[in-house]
């Protein structure tokens, strides 16, 4: 039974996933730490702020977390012109409003970041609970914020799906008890299939609801490769790996 939704934000609702590596590595730059890009890599796999500060900086007071966070944020929102969404999303959300479908939002990212991105895409009020990195001790793999978001929605974990873009995210929500879609293509997408993800598309375009009962009543993971076709056989076009 699907009674929820949970979205996380980054690569699942807003394709920011080049906007957020470039702000992360301009802000290592200015702060003398050059990181290669596989190392970047780990600024897409769900961890809180404070966790990725840590992990390239070392030990950091809260001052510093705090002014480097504010810092980071400000590099986003200069290319934040760019920004758009994933797509067939919103439309996706449209039918899950017309349906009355609950849904929320649990990502890492802070707060401000969280609703300054989905103001700037017109989502805002499109979502019963929006949970961020500042309502959780632990960043995912953990899966607190999906079990606050839970609450939130009233609903039981296991009547619940996770749309998630990252392994970490995937962990999470198994973790949860929760069945999870992945959306990603290419290897990333088999990735997040060897992760636990049920089922993985590039992106929303051709989704529907009837289309996820049909998915999740399967028990083994596909990636988008292998999938069947979705309502009216219409085809999923996959998005650059490069923001997955």
């Amino acid at each position: 039974m699907l009674a929820g939704i949970i979205f996380d934000l980054d690569g699942v609702i807003a394709d920011t996933h080049t906007l957020h590596r470039h702000a992360w590595k301009q802000l290592l730059l200015e702060l003398g730490r050059e990181i290669s890009d596989e190392e970047l890599d780990f600024v897409l796999e769900g961890h809180k702020r404070e966790e990725i500060l840590r992990h390239f900086l070392g030990s950091l007071s809260a001052a510093e977390i705090s002014h480097y966070g504010e810092r980071k944020d400000e590099l986003f929102r200069q290319s934040s012109e760019q920004l758009q969404s994933i797509p067939g999303v919103v439309g996706f959300l449209r039918q899950l409003d017309d349906a009355g479908v609950p849904k929320a939002v649990a990502t890492c990212a802070s707060k401000r970041r969280t609703f300054q991105v989905l103001e700037s895409l017109g989502l805002a009020g499109c979502f019963g609970a929006v949970l961020t990195g500042d309502d959780v001790v632990k960043g995912k793999p953990d899966p607190s914020i999906f079990y606050l978001a839970a609450e939130h929605l009233r609903v039981i974990p296991d009547h619940l799906l996770v749309v998630e873009d990252s392994r970490a995210g995937v962990r999470a929500a198994k973790s949860a008890g929760m069945k999870c879609l992945g959306i990603a293509s290419g290897v990333l997408g088999s990735r997040l299939c060897q992760e636990g993800a049920d089922y993985v598309v590039p992106n929303f375009d051709g989704l529907s609801i009837a289309c996820l009962a049909t998915l999740f009543g399967q028990q083994t993971a596909h990636t988008a490769d292998s999938r069947p076709p979705l309502q009216n056989n219409s085809p999923v076009r996959g998005r650059d790996d490069a923001t997955a």
